[in-house]
């Protein structure tokens, strides 16, 4: 499928896209990352997406962990 835009990232928790946006966004701003405005990250510094994504797996451990701690 060359050329094609495709995404291998399939959500388990479909409904979870806006709020993992919502997080992307956040997570760029507090970092001082400017995300694309076309949506198109093939420009993107490797550096940058690297920082954005651990970011974001850091946060979504942590509340991962806060709701694992609530439930006890």
């Amino acid at each position: 499928m060359a050329g094609s835009s495709r995404n291998s990232n399939t959500l388990v928790v479909p409904q979870a896209t806006q709020a993992l946006q919502q997080m992307k966004m956040e997570a760029a701003q507090e970092l001082g990352i400017q995300i694309p405005a076309d949506g198109y990250y093939g420009n993107f510094a490797t550096r940058d997406a690297g920082s954005l994504g651990g970011y974001i797996t850091r946060k979504l451990v942590q509340i991962a962990e806060q709701q694992l701690a609530g439930q006890r």
